[in-house]
């Protein structure tokens, strides 16, 4: 009877705190008001409705920027007003995440992006582009090059994510963690802010309005099941033989003191890669255009500007 009881006190202390702990999705208006720069910027593409931020001249040589998983558009903001004034610079939130809607295919594995992504630049004009992906981003840019060749410039890959890992074996879906799924429920920010700062090599760069645009756009509707369905739809394989495809000039940009992806990495892409220069980056995380902006673009605009 006592054992009963104690039970089912427990229960309802779970039950309780749970409830007290409970994140619901954040109003979308708020959202757009505080993140959309125009209205203009939400596109319906294949669709799916689509928030993409185009700048810079429109004959000038454009950038396509391709953020990681649980990021948005707004990463890019200190190399986009950088770049801005010499290339069309455009960026775009995958679907599910920042102020793009969940899409409702239910379709989250890297071919559905790469679809939306030459569906995307055959709506803006652009026949070509360079293509400029970090991380999770930077899979989908190598896997689109590999099967566009005559669509892409060049390849800029920061800490780009495709080889095996923990957690991510060739041949299987990711493993997403009982606690993982329950940030669908449950998602406090200081939990937030403790999952993003091993991303910085300083972890003062995450100040409180970069946590709480992260934070913000995590709770935006559907953006919650979306990035566990993408976790659940992603399945690796061997990217060698991809990479070998690849023939555009790639540039691989990599902090040496990236926790998520470490830099030890880097020696996969060059091995693979034919046409690949790597330019580390000392004292910096997984994501340079926020951490050290102005010192990550020195060679960026370098490999830009290089002959192809």
């Amino acid at each position: 009877m006592i054992r009963r009881i104690l039970a089912a006190a427990v229960a309802v202390a779970i039950i309780a705190a749970g409830v007290a702990l409970y994140t619901p999705d954040a109003d979308q208006n708020t959202l757009r008001a505080r993140y959309l720069a125009s209205p203009g910027d939400l596109r319906t593409i294949e669709g799916t409705s689509l928030h993409v931020r185009d700048t810079g001249p429109r004959d000038a040589p454009a950038l396509i920027l391709l953020h990681g998983f649980g990021s948005s558009l707004h990463t890019w903001e200190p190399w986009a007003r950088a770049l801005d004034s010499t290339y069309r610079v455009i960026r775009f939130d995958l679907p599910g995440s920042g102020l793009s809607a969940p899409d409702p295919t239910g379709d989250y594995a890297d071919m559905r992006s790469m679809q939306l992504l030459a569906t995307l630049m055959d709506t803006l004009g652009l026949r070509r582009a360079t293509l400029i992906g970090n991380s999770m981003g930077g899979r989908i840019a190598w896997s689109f090059a590999a099967r566009y060749p005559e669509r892409v410039e060049k390849l800029v890959l920061i800490s780009p994510d495709g080889f095996a890992s923990p957690g991510f074996e060739y041949g299987k879906p990711a493993e997403v963690p009982f606690a993982l799924s329950m940030m669908r429920y449950v998602m406090p920010m200081p939990l937030l802010r403790m999952s993003l700062e091993p991303a910085y090599a300083d972890r003062r760069t995450m100040t409180d309005s970069l946590a709480t645009r992260y934070y913000d756009l995590m709770l935006a509707p559907g953006a919650r099941d979306a990035m566990l369905q993408r976790m659940r739809q992603t399945i690796l394989t061997d990217p060698v033989p991809q990479l070998q495809k690849i023939q555009a000039p790639t540039l691989l940009l990599w902090g040496q003191q990236d926790a998520m992806i470490p830099f030890s990495n880097a020696a996969d892409y060059t091995k693979a890669l034919p046409h690949a220069t790597l330019v580390p980056l000392p004292n910096v995380g997984h994501l340079p255009f926020e951490e050290s902006p102005d010192a990550s673009l020195v060679p960026l605009l370098r490999f830009l500007r290089g002959a192809n």
